[in-house]
Order: C-alpha cells, then structure tokens, then sequence
C-alpha cells in the first residue's frame, strides 16, 4: 500500500506532467470508485484544469479552482499518464483526457481506490479527511500531543501508530521501521509509553519520513509510483520484511509476528 512518502512522490511527479492542462473529456469505466453522481464528476471535471495537487495523509487533493477532486489509492490504486490512442488497459478505471492528447488514468486491480469531488467550502465536511491526526514532518507531531494521543490507550504501540487519527500517513512498513528506530517493543501498550517514548517516536518519524520522500518511496510487492519514478527506500530498510536476517545494530535475527492483523518486524534485543 502507497503510504505518506509513495503519495507524496506520486504528487510531486503529477504536478510535473498535468497541471494547466485543460480536461477534454472524462471515462469512468468502473463507477463504484467514485463517491457520489458520476455525471457530477464529469461535469466538474470537464474544461477545468488541475491548479495544483495537494496532499492530507494518503489523500490527493487536485485542485479545480471552486473544487477539489480527492483521490485515495488505498492498496494498489496507482496514476498512469499515457498517450490517448495507446489502449485502454484491463484494470485503468477512470480515464482523464486532456486536450493535449494525454491521458491521466487510474489503474487498480483491487478496485479499492476511491475519489470524489468536493466544493472547497466543504472540504471540512469530508469525514475521512477531518479525522486525519497530525503529518510527519509538521509543527503539529511535538511528543506532547503524540503523548496525550497514546497514554490512555490499552493497544499496542504499532496499532496505534497506524490510526490515522493519530498520526496521518503512517502506514505499515514506516511505523516497523520507526519503532525499530526508537528502540520500542511493537507490543508495548500506548498507556505505557513516557513522554521520552514519544520523543523517539516523533524524531524518528520526521528522520524516516523526510529521507523516504528524498528516495521517492519505497518499492515494495506490487506497489511502484507507476510515473517513472521508482522508489528505492527499500534499500534502507532496517526490519521491514527482514524476518530471520541479522539485526543491523546486534546482529540478533529479526522476528515476524502479527499485530492487529499486520505484519509486524522488530528485534527482539533492541526492542525489548
């Protein structure tokens, strides 16, 4: 799944290929990703161009000037922009065509992905993104609020890690490597951490987080930025799908286990 550092290079790439260009016509091919009328969608869309594309946690926001368009990838939801008489392949669900004769397509072979279109007056009003908690890398993510979010909570430090609520775009591979970075055991519970845990946690985050964009992400399983760019963070990574290699501070093999249903890797020495 594309978390923080993935969307983010995802962003800054498409603002390199489709900002300014005026949308011709739209193909929604398979409709239950989008959220609300499709002939709203279109309509919006058509004759508008992208003015800009932001991002709130693992959210697209393309800028339309009154609206936004907002854009979750979820598992394996991934941008494409193609020439428009190349074919229209299996799993590109929502096609964009520009003027210019290009095409912005949504691949996605989970078919989990999901947009939508909202009045910028009513961004707000948007559940998922309202809910989102404090970004890596923002004046926001301070130990104080980090230890106020997690000290009365009887759930393990990695399950808290990935709410959303809690710290916005944090996902599985990051939060395994931030824990392993702030030398805590995945299955310490939030009511337990001190206010030194969450300085690690915080440090180690914004650390992480800032050399994982620099890198453009990690490439993982199925998941590549699909824009000509690939990520290579995964040649850092310390304990992410390590299981059985040697730990690189002690050397003691890294351990896999399942928290909340999520594949969890950690030292058993340095995270005691």
């Amino acid at each position: 799944m594309p978390e923080i550092a993935e969307v983010e290079t995802v962003r800054n790439t498409l603002k390199k290929m489709i900002l300014k260009k005026k949308i011709k016509d739209v193909n929604v091919i398979y409709p239950n990703i989008i959220i609300g009328s499709i002939k709203e969608f279109k309509d919006i869309l058509i004759n508008k161009s992208f003015e800009d594309i932001k991002r709130k946690g693992k959210w697209l926001l393309f800028d339309l000037g009154d609206y936004y368009l907002l854009s979750h990838l979820r598992m394996e939801g991934k941008f494409f922009v193609k020439e428009r008489d190349l074919p229209i392949e299996k799993h590109e669900h929502i096609i964009i065509s520009f003027t210019d004769n290009t095409d912005l397509r949504y691949h996605d072979t989970r078919k989990f992905g999901r947009m939508q279109i909202v009045k910028k007056e009513k961004l707000g009003e948007v559940k998922a993104l309202a809910k989102q908690g404090a970004e890596p890398l923002s004046e926001d993510l301070t130990k104080e609020y980090l230890y106020n979010k997690l000290k009365n909570k009887n759930v393990p430090l990695k399950t808290l890690l990935l709410d959303q609520s809690i710290i916005s775009g944090l996902g599985n591979i990051y939060a395994n490597e931030v824990l392993f970075a702030s030398h805590l055991n995945p299955l310490k519970k939030g009511l337990d951490v001190t206010l030194d845990d969450c300085d690690a946690i915080v440090n180690s985050t914004n650390k992480i987080i800032k050399e994982a964009i620099k890198a453009g992400g990690t490439t993982i399983r199925s998941y590549t930025s699909s824009l000509g760019v690939t990520g290579h963070y995964q040649e850092k990574l310390k304990v992410h799908k390590r299981e059985g290699l040697p730990c690189p501070i002690c050397h003691t093999p890294i351990e896999k286990i399942k928290i909340g249903g999520r594949s969890t890797y950690f030292c058993p020495n340095c995270q005691k």
